[in-house]
């Protein structure tokens, strides 16, 4: 039974240690001038589903939860913004080339009509993330016509 305490006190401590180690925001003031909603033509409609949807991880500004403060949570969610900008940063959408783009758009519409974007674990928390048949219909016309248009 004392080996449990230790053990118990060691995590304790080890916890609160650990609510010391800061992490990398990734947040901006501003929306740059190649921002994919700033250079195509969205629909208001499909902008609001995009900024709930998306542009938590594939943008240079987060809507951070609550939760973010708390580690190793904290530690996930950097890591999940970095894999998922690396992927695809809707801020720096023109700097890409058209080649880039076309095959960025296929590979968000294959994403949208398997279910595979917005991810489980997002739309787990983010309930309003989550799209339904017809909000990824109107987003897979929208951005297979934007792909079309290149």
């Amino acid at each position: 039974m004392k080996i449990v305490k230790i053990i118990a006190i060691i995590l304790l401590v080890a916890f609160v240690g650990i609510q010391f180690i800061p992490t990398t925001r990734n947040q901006s003031d501003t929306v740059p001038s190649t921002d994919f909603m700033l250079v195509n033509n969205v629909p208001e409609t499909i902008q609001k589903k995009l900024q709930v949807s998306c542009y938590d991880c594939h943008s240079n500004n987060t809507q951070y939860p609550w939760y973010n403060k708390i580690q190793p949570v904290a530690w996930f969610l950097e890591d999940h913004i970095k894999e998922g900008k690396a992927e695809l940063n809707f801020n720096e959408w023109d700097s890409l080339s058209s080649r880039r783009k076309a095959s960025k758009l296929r590979s968000i519409i294959k994403q949208i009509e398997n279910g595979e974007m917005p991810l489980n674990s997002y739309t787990l928390i983010h309930n309003e993330a989550t799209f339904t048949e017809a909000e990824a219909e109107e987003l897979i016309n929208f951005i297979t016509q934007l792909k079309d248009s290149l």
